[in-house]
C-alpha cells in the first residue's frame, strides 16, 4: 500500500522535488524506507529524479496499475475494489481464492508479473513484467451455469473495444471461445473460471492477459505470439488500456444482466469480429479429436463444426486452424 501511496504523492507534486523527509512524514514511515520505496519503483522501470540529498520528483508519469491511479479512471463502474501485486503466481488463482472467502462482485486483481500465469485447457501464459496486463475480475452474476460462455464471449468483445479505443490502427480478431488475434498471431487470452450450483452461478473469476508492450518472445512462442507493440511499432499505456479495458467490461456486463436481448447480440457481434467462427478449417482436439469446417455460433455461443459425419456442437475443447 506504502509504494502505491508514494506514487500518487509524487504524481499529485509531479512540478516540484519533495524532500525525503518531506515524503516520509506524509507516508508515516522513515526515510530508509522512502529509499528502499523509490529503488523499487526505479527497478520497475518508474522514472524518479533526484537522491537522499536533493529530493525526489517523477520524470514521467508511471505505468502502473496500481489503485490509486487506475481507480479514478473507471470511476462509475462496478469495478471499486482494486488490488495490486507486483509480483504473484496468478491473478485466477488469487481471485478464485478470494471469492470463495466472499470478496465482493467488482473486485479486481492485478499484477505485474506472474510466476505461474495461467491459460485455457492448462497452459501457461507468458507474464513477462511490467509490459503486459495480467487481470483477474469477480463477479457475481445471477445467471445459470449454461450461460457461463456468454461472459468469456462479452469479455472478448470488451478487449476488442478497449484495443481500438487506444490505438484505431488494431482490429484484432477474435478466435473462439477465447482468444484474441493480430496478424494472426495471439495477444491476448481469457480464462474464466466458475463455481456453481446446478441452477445457479456462486461466482465467476474472468481472468485477462493482453501482451501489450513485449518487444520480443521466448523462442517457442515467437510464431504464436505477438503484442500491441509489435503489431503497431508504438507503445501503448498499460494505465489508458487497463482504464478503457475495465470500463468496456463493465458495460458488456451490465447489458448481459439488464437487456434480455443482449445474449443474442453478444453471439451475433462476436461472429461479426471473427474470422474463423465460419467457413474456417479447424480441428477440435477434445472428444477424441474431429475435423471440419466452422458453421457458426449456436444460439447459445457455442462453436458448431461441419464434419463428414454431420453437424457437431462444440461444448468445450481446444479448436485450433487448420
Amino acid at each position: 500500500m506504502r509504494i502505491g501511496r508514494l506514487v500518487r504523492l509524487l504524481v499529485d507534486h509531479a512540478t516540484v522535488v519533495m524532500s525525503g523527509t518531506k515524503i516520509a512524514s506524509e507516508l508515516g514511515t522513515s526515510r530508509s524506507e522512502v529509499w528502499r520505496l523509490i529503488q523499487q519503483l526505479r527497478q520497475l522501470g518508474v522514472d524518479i529524479g533526484g537522491h537522499p540529498a536533493t529530493g525526489y520528483s517523477l520524470n514521467a508519469m508511471p505505468d502502473l496499475l496500481l489503485a490509486d491511479i487506475l481507480g479514478p479512471l473507471v470511476q462509475g463502474t462496478i469495478f471499486k475494489n482494486i488490488h495490486h501485486y507486483y509480483k504473484i503466481s496468478s491473478t485466477n488463482s488469487v481471485a478464485m481464492d478470494a471469492a470463495a472467502a466472499g470478496a465482493p462482485e467488482g473486485s479486481v486483481f492485478l499484477a505485474e508479473q506472474q510466476t505461474a500465469g495461467r491459460g485455457r485447457g492448462g497452459n501457461e501464459w507468458h507474464s513477462a513484467r511490467s509490459v503486459g496486463i495480467y487481470c483477474s475480475v469477480v463477479l457475481r452474476p445471477p445467471l445459470p451455469p449454461s450461460d457461463a460462455l456468454l461472459l468469456s464471449l462479452a469479455a472478448g468483445l470488451a478487449v476488442r473495444a478497449a484495443v481500438q479505443e487506444v490505438d484505431e490502427r488494431l482490429i484484432p480478431d477474435l478466435k473462439w471461445p477465447n482468444d484474441l488475434l493480430l496478424g494472426g498471431k495471439k495477444f491476448c487470452g481469457i480464462l474464466t473460471e466458475m463455481n456453481a450450483e446446478v441452477t445457479r452461478v456462486r461466482y465467476v473469476v474472468t481472468g485477462i492477459g493482453i501482451n501489450v508492450n513485449q518487444a520480443n518472445f521466448p523462442a517457442d512462442l515467437q510464431s504464436s505470439a505477438t503484442s500491441l507493440r509489435l503489431a503497431s511499432g508504438t507503445e501503448h499505456s498499460r494505465l489508458q488500456l487497463c482504464g478503457a479495458l475495465l470500463k468496456s467490461l463493465d458495460r458488456e456486463y451490465r447489458e448481459l444482466l439488464e437487456n434480455p436481448g443482449a445474449r443474442e447480440s453478444i453471439v451475433r457481434r462476436f461472429s461479426e469480429r471473427s474470422s474463423s467462427v465460419r467457413g474456417a478449417e479447424v480441428r477440435v482436439e477434445d472428444n477424441g479429436g474431429f475435423e471440419g469446417a466452422t458453421e457458426g455460433l449456436d444460439s447459445r455461443g457455442f462453436l458448431q463444426v461441419r464434419t463428414a459425419q454431420g453437424l457437431r456442437t462444440v461444448l468445450s475443447g481446444t479448436v485450433r486452424l487448420k
